[in-house]
């Protein structure tokens, strides 16, 4: 598939907040193995927050997203 002007490099995802993260990521691995099938050049998963994150590298996360960890928690006003 040829999408004019846009270049697909992997796919993103979070955990949803009523699934256990290992299901969703094991999913997940499943998902983007496909998504690789049909866009070879894709190499980059972004999964896992600071508080799931063990569980997202574990089923192949290249990039995780920390700032709790890094930063603390947010203060919403």
């Amino acid at each position: 598939m040829q999408l004019e002007g846009l270049e697909l490099k992997g796919l993103m995802a979070v955990a949803p907040i009523s699934e256990i993260p290992e299901s969703a990521f094991a999913r997940l691995a499943g998902i983007f193995s496909d998504f690789q099938g049909i866009y070879p050049d894709a190499k980059w998963l972004s999964a896992g927050m600071s508080g799931d994150f063990e569980s997202a590298i574990h089923h192949g996360a290249t990039h995780v997203r920390l700032g709790s960890s890094i930063l603390g928690n947010r203060s919403y006003l």
